[in-house]
């Protein structure tokens, strides 16, 4: 089993800045792909970041100058910093991976449990 763990949301103020963790373990063999998505009660999930296949970032255009996600692949963590926050980035936020699994060779998608961001006007 492959497990993603996600911290290090919480309240700020506009303008402010939080710094999301997401920590994979377990059966890893490789990971195809990570990102981060969003949710808001009554909406669909969206793709907030992400690496490309091709190892570039990619943002949607409501986060774009001011998120930035990145990866530890030495310790199975990736990150995203949001910066400049606003009262419509609150959500709850979701790592995503892409992974292989080392033990079944299984591609699967792997979720964590999410964390709450909550910003002040």
């Amino acid at each position: 089993q492959v497990q993603l763990v996600e911290s290090g949301g919480g309240l700020a103020q506009a303008g402010g800045s939080l710094r999301l963790s997401c920590v994979a373990s377990g059966s890893i063999g490789s990971f195809e792909g990570v990102a981060w998505y969003r949710q808001t009660p009554g909406a669909q999930r969206e793709l907030v970041a992400r690496f490309t296949s091709r190892g570039s970032a990619d943002y949607a255009d409501s986060v774009k100058g001011r998120f930035t996600i990145s990866r530890d692949n030495a310790k199975n963590t990736m990150f995203l910093q949001l910066d400049s926050l606003k009262p419509e980035d609150t959500a709850v936020y979701y790592c995503n991976a892409l992974c292989r699994r080392r033990d079944s060779g299984i591609l699967s998608p792997y979720w964590g449990q999410g964390t709450q961001v909550t910003v002040s006007a």
